[in-house]
């Protein structure tokens, strides 16, 4: 019969130190870094304005630079655990008509610029992060509309 320790685990503190090294690791494992996923964010919004499907959604963005610093931050803190990013990314998709057909665009979109400009191990990093943003805003969108999608059966 084995015994276990009933110590309870102690969280290990975040620490400016910390959150740094975790970025290393990340960056060395991947390849990413800020200037690589701001060349990915320029390139996704580049063709994005210009799709068919999803263009029209970034008509408003008025200050496209500062527009894609937010979004910088946002895959910097997503991807990277850097932390630079402070905000709500729900609150801005909640004003936009959002159908699952678009997040499907963007996910495909998002897929095929990363796997252009990062290693393999970069767009897998970022592409599983994506796929688990776009389920979040979806879930979100549909049940601040109270549209939820149907519930996943379980074998």
């Amino acid at each position: 019969m084995t015994t276990h320790s009933a110590q309870p685990s102690t969280p290990i503190p975040e620490t400016p130190e910390r959150r740094a090294e975790l970025t290393r690791q990340i960056q060395a494992a991947t390849g990413l870094d800020d200037p690589l996923l701001e060349r990915v964010v320029r390139a996704f919004y580049g063709t994005a304005r210009q799709d068919p499907i999803i263009g029209y959604l970034f008509d408003d963005v008025e200050d496209w630079e500062a527009h894609i610093a937010r979004i910088t931050a946002f895959w910097s803190s997503v991807a990277l655990m850097s932390g630079r990013y402070h905000g709500n990314p729900m609150a801005p998709h909640l004003k936009l008509p959002l159908q699952p057909p678009h997040f499907a665009r963007w996910l495909a979109l998002f897929e095929r610029i990363t796997r252009g400009l990062c290693s393999e191990a970069g767009a897998t990093l970022l592409l599983e992060k994506a796929q688990r943003i776009a389920q979040s805003l979806q879930f979100g969108v549909e049940a601040k509309r109270g549209v939820l999608p149907p519930r996943q059966r379980t074998a």
